[in-house]
């Protein structure tokens, strides 16, 4: 054979070769798409260009964009090795909570191993701040964020330097000061003003503040643009030029400071992003971006993705169904827009995307849901459409309302619709996902209407006793409520019936607070430091007893003599042997803090009270944080102040794992947690009780202390007019058509979220409405008639067959329940 036949052959085996592999890797892509929905198939199809994915609750959002991911990567692969190229640009996942960011991560890494057989590489996943940190600090000097100069601003302190801007802000304005002293109307009185003066300085202005900073700054505003914007509004405050004001005044405080928080790392990040040479880096790195709840993303980070997504081979200029020029996959579902009354979310954004990739052809809608069952997917579309329906785009009210409104009411922009139009499909037959649409427990949706609120814990706990007697292993169940003092009194008066019955019962509220962990190692601190103090003897021993470290017995009866419990002598009687328990824990407590270095007391503690890992993390966390305050200063004094100020004046983050959803969904655990935490999970069961009107949809509710400046917040009537200069409309509106704004927004919120929790449930979602309810839950002794929320009546005209009336039901001594038809 010739050397240029012999050439010629080993180049076509060589070519074989490589042929075959990429045949194998586009049927093991193929075989991943055609195992999707419809929707998901839509994801997965994507090549580039921008792509819009409207999802229903439960239609496989995380699983679309892995699978979409994967075959995007596979894509890329093959790509190069046809091309003999080895160099390929990553898809940047982007989503919203870390924990997300790990399942996502998993999913897609499962892909590749399993399905496709790929290295794990190719992708990153980011949280959308993340992302920004890591783009501002690989080029520091373009984004002026030097990590070891800076600090990122905790709550705590941002509360002290909103407090101090505000102060400023009155010592260089004090003629606008004066005129909100005035307000409405003033007689001068001095009790009056210096409580006017109080209110102003300690919840108005700070209020407004932490607004108006929030809003304007995660849209790029600065407090110049803020000042220009007051100029085209005449009310008697100037609310805008207040607002920048103070806005000013902190922004001042934080850079003298050195301080940042985290809007600087978006915007820093975007800084970097205006040099041409680190943009094309950044750009030339990344091949496409994929966006997950992307309803919840505000101005500022959906341009830092849209940078980022820019492409720069050409490839989109060929597609002529596109003039974009970038690769970006956002995914999300504008009806789970919870978030927008209290951070710059606004659903309004999602669907301006939506809507022009709609005329491009690039909309994909994933409408098909498996997580629930038939009956509850029937509700929440009844819920959506009749809220759509009753708070439509013409503003249509029922008759006595409309006739309650007001000129200025009527002359009020109409908002948009709360809900997009969309409406849940249960999947089609050979779905791969298993039990989908699962047949539903009883009657799959009930609706209660009890006496009171006692009746409806009664009713709650006959139900969840009935379901739990089957098989607790295989069974989850959540009770959604609307304020964390609901789910604090609904714990209190169910746990004594779950321990009963052994149903675990996990108040979400109470752990997440997770202030126990300051609090209990202040409380074995101060007791290190005065053994000798009745109080911290009793404080500390509480605190074993709650992590179950000594038995239950009478702790007074021991706290009463520090002394003899502690170091009993020749003479003392006897202790029992839980009594030598806790004396010898104690005094080994004492010892440790003769032994060990202060900076490692609180370490020490932490496994001493058995901490799991979560809380392990958190107590690191706390050490640190509480030695670096007294840096310089090192002393239990010291150690003790700054954890004193911890507990009493904020609210300590804990470190989150990655299981943190899965605490939350254990199955033989009935979990207590607000709607709010709840959006990205589900149970078998979902018990939502408390449906009243003043608390969804709710009203705005002006605080007494605060009315002499009339009929409105100044926070909220300034976020309105400031979104209304982002949404772009002509005029800024005035305060009275702003404050009709704002009430629509939190009604749609509110509506929005019962949707979300609606949909959480999978085989029973229970609904009730007590007749006799507080009107506020920080008084839950206070019982009066309520009105239930307006969707609740609905549903019980549109399913009268789910509305259990025929129930009484009897608490018995052991509690258990009879129940009489």
């Amino acid at each position: 054979m010739s050397d240029d036949n012999f050439t010629a052959t080993v180049t076509q085996e060589s070519l074989s070769s490589q042929r075959s592999p990429i045949i194998s890797l586009r049927e093991k892509s193929l075989k991943i798409r055609n195992s999707l929905r419809p929707g998901q198939q839509q994801m997965a199809d994507w090549q580039s260009g921008p792509l819009a994915v409207s999802a229903v609750p439960g239609a496989g959002k995380s699983t679309g964009m892995a699978a979409a991911a994967a075959i995007a990567i596979a894509r890329q692969y093959e790509s190069s090795t046809t091309s003999r190229s080895s160099s390929r640009r990553q898809i940047v996942v982007v989503t919203f909570t870390r924990s997300a960011a790990a399942n996502i991560k998993a999913k897609i890494r499962q892909y590749l191993k399993d399905d496709l057989a790929l290295p794990q590489t190719g992708f990153a996943v980011y949280t959308l701040h993340g992302l920004a940190l890591n783009i501002a600090t690989r080029h520091p000097d373009l984004s002026g964020l030097q990590l070891e100069n800076v600090t990122l601003i905790t709550p705590s302190q941002s509360h002290r330097f909103i407090r101090t801007a505000v102060e400023q802000w009155i010592n260089h304005n004090l003629e606008h000061y004066l005129r909100l002293l005035e307000g409405h109307q003033f007689d001068g009185e001095e009790t009056e003003r210096l409580r006017r003066q109080s209110v102003l300085r300690t919840e108005v202005l700070p209020d407004l503040a932490t607004t108006v900073i929030h809003e304007a700054k995660s849209s790029g505003i600065l407090p110049e643009k803020l000042q220009e914007w007051s100029q085209q509004t005449t009310d008697e405050y100037a609310i805008l030029r207040v607002a920048a004001g103070l806005y000013e005044q902190y922004q001042n405080i934080m850079r003298s400071r050195e301080f940042i928080d985290y809007d600087d790392m978006i915007l820093a990040a975007l800084r970097v992003l205006e040099n041409d040479s680190a943009r094309r880096i950044e750009q030339n790195q990344v091949f496409a971006v994929f966006e997950d709840e992307a309803q919840d993303s505000s101005p500022l980070q959906t341009q830092l993705l849209e940078i980022l997504a820019s492409d720069l081979t050409g490839e989109n200029e060929k597609d002529s169904s596109s003039n974009s020029t970038f690769n970006l996959v956002r995914v999300g579902d504008p009806n789970q827009a919870i978030n927008s009354t209290f951070t710059p979310a606004d659903p309004i954004y999602f669907r301006q995307f939506c809507e022009e990739c709609d005329r491009l052809e690039k909309l994909a809608t994933m409408d098909q849901a498996g997580r629930s069952t038939r009956i509850i997917l029937e509700a929440a579309n009844f819920a959506l459409q009749w809220v759509n329906s009753f708070y439509g785009s013409q503003g249509k009210v029922d008759p006595e309302r409309s006739r309650s409104r007001s000129v200025s009411q009527r002359k009020a922009k109409i908002s948009p619709l709360p809900f997009r139009p969309q409406t849940i499909l249960p999947v089609g037959l050979g779905d791969p996902q298993p039990n989908a649409n699962p047949a539903p427990v009883g009657r799959g949706l009930e609706i209660y209407n009890p006496r009171d609120i006692h009746h409806t814990v009664e009713l709650i706990s006959q139900r969840v006793i009935e379901l739990f007697a089957e098989d607790p292993t295989k069974i989850s169940a959540a009770i959604l409520v609307r304020e964390n003092r609901q789910g604090r009194w609904l714990a209190e008066v169910l746990t004594p019936i779950c321990k009963e019955h052994n149903i675990t019962l996990y108040d979400v509220g109470e752990r997440d607070r997770r202030s126990h962990i300051p609090q209990e190692i202040l409380a074995l601190l101060q007791f290190c430091d005065r053994p000798h103090s009745p109080d911290y003897l009793k404080a500390a021993l509480e605190a074993l007893v709650q992590r179950q470290l000594i038995p239950t017995q009478d702790l007074n009866a021991l706290a009463s003599l520090p002394e003899d419990f502690l170091y009993p002598g020749p003479l003392a009687p006897p202790q029992s042997e839980a009594v030598q328990k806790a004396s010898h824990l104690c005094r080994s407590l004492l010892r440790a803090r003769l032994e060990l270095p202060l900076y490692q007391l609180i370490s020490f503690l932490a496994l001493v009270l058995n901490y799991d890992q979560a809380e392990l993390a958190t107590a690191d966390k706390l050490a640190e944080r509480v030695n670096q305050q007294i840096a310089g200063n090192s002393s239990m004094g010291a150690i003790l102040s700054a954890l004193s100020e911890i507990v009493s004046s904020e609210r300590f983050e804990p470190v989150e794992t990655e299981d943190l959803e899965a605490r939350y969904t254990r199955t033989n655990q009935l979990t207590i947690i607000t709607m709010h935490k709840a959006k990205g999970l589900d149970w078998d069961y979902v018990f939502i009780p408390f449906l009243h009107e003043n608390l969804i949809p709710g009203r705005f509710w002006i605080p007494p202390q605060s009315q002499f400046l009339g009929d409105f917040t100044l926070s909220e009537v300034a976020r309105a007019q400031i979104r209304a200069a982002l949404h772009g409309e002509l005029e800024i509106p005035d305060v009275a058509q702003a404050w009709e704004q704002s009430k629509h927004l939190k009604t749609a919120e509110e509506y929005r979220l019962l949707y979300v929790a609606m949909t959480r449930a999978k085989k029973l979602l229970w609904m009730s409405a007590a007749q006799k309810a507080p009107f506020t839950w920080s008084k839950p002794e206070n019982l009066q008639e309520q009105a239930p929320c307006p969707v609740f009546g609905a549903l019980k005209r549109q399913f009268p067959e789910c509305v259990v009336t025929d129930i009484f039901v009897k608490l018995k001594i052991k509690n258990e329940y009879s129940v009489k038809k």
